[in-house]
């Protein structure tokens, strides 16, 4: 089965498709990559109208190829929620949902504007956030562990760099996965 992934940065690819083969082996991922959208959006202060087309045509022509499409970029991911023809999959939809089965969540950014982002889409009430550098997410972790009942990371980039830790380690690549999984699959 063809699993487009639409990223606006390299960094998100690799562990998109690492997930997928992970979780949805037979899925057969098909990158997409506009490394516009990010500084684009970044220069107009945010996403525009057309940047939400450009979005849109993209997630439109993985439409018409693919079984389902995992869009990797979280500020275009309420694009997700449109009418396509197949599953299309915000970035962090399925791992916010996983996240809100734990009652405290430690939420790890290495950027605060991603921090910031995840913390206002997640909504959750008991959910603390640290930003820290990829390499050292395990240093940070552990002062929260023994307070927290699982770990968020809130870009697709740390998952590779996901700490062993004795609470669950929710990830939107690995959680995104087993949902495309279930959602074509069905």
């Amino acid at each position: 089965m063809r699993i487009a992934l639409i990223s606006a940065t390299t960094t998100a690819i690799e562990p998109a498709v690492s997930a997928l083969a992970e979780e949805f082996p037979e899925a057969d991922p098909w990158n997409i990559l506009d490394d516009k959208l990010l500084p684009d959006a970044e220069k107009s202060g945010g996403v525009t109208p057309s940047l939400e087309a450009r979005m849109r045509r993209l997630i439109s022509y993985a439409a018409d190829n693919a079984d389902a499409v995992l869009l990797t970029c979280s500020m275009y991911g309420f694009v997700a929620a449109a009418e396509f023809p197949v599953a299309v999959l915000a970035p962090d939809a399925a791992a916010f949902e996983e996240a809100l089965a734990y009652q405290r969540i430690l939420v790890v950014a290495s950027l605060e504007s991603a921090l910031r982002d995840t913390m206002a889409r997640l909504d959750h009430p008991d959910a603390v956030g640290v930003v820290t550098v990829p390499a050292r997410i395990l240093e940070a972790c552990l002062p929260y562990v023994s307070s927290v009942d699982a770990v968020l990371l809130a870009q697709y980039s740390l998952t590779p760099c996901a700490p062993a830790l004795d609470v669950p380690v929710i990830s939107g690549p690995r959680s995104a996965a087993a949902k495309l999984r279930s959602v074509v699959t069905a």
